[in-house]
């Protein structure tokens, strides 16, 4: 059976505290593994654990995305939908909006928007 993980197991991953905590997230995972079970993150608990690392951790955005984008490049890990990785990517608009953006154009709609950076992206329309 798969298991999704919730953004405290993510960010206990990225950080590494409290460690117990880590080490139980890491060892469950590694069950999952063995057993070859997926381990998703859905692309809100990414824009969760992204705006944690940021607003209660600290890191700076780019920092969190770096984090984010190694943990799903890893292979410990797989971001649901897959095509949501490229937001991750730096890029002119928040990540949060480019998961927005991403999960729209994967359901083939446009995005409608009043914000200039999210405007911006491709599949897009600034109202």
């Amino acid at each position: 059976m798969a298991v999704g993980l919730d953004t405290s197991v993510v960010v206990r991953l990225l950080i590494g505290q409290p460690r117990a905590q880590m080490k139980a997230a890491r060892r469950r995972i590694e069950r999952a593994h063995a057993a070859g079970e997926a381990d998703p993150v859905s692309a809100l608990g990414a824009a969760e654990t992204y705006k944690a690392l940021r607003d209660n951790y600290g890191h700076p955005d780019a920092e969190g995305r770096s984090r984010l984008r190694d943990l799903a490049e890893s292979g410990v890990v797989e971001l649901d939908p897959p095509g949501a990785f490229a937001a991750l990517e730096n890029g002119k608009a928040d990540l949060v909006d480019r998961l927005i953006q991403s999960r729209y154009r994967m359901l083939g709609a446009v995005t409608l928007t009043f914000d200039r950076r999210q405007g911006g992206l491709e599949g897009a329309v600034r109202l």
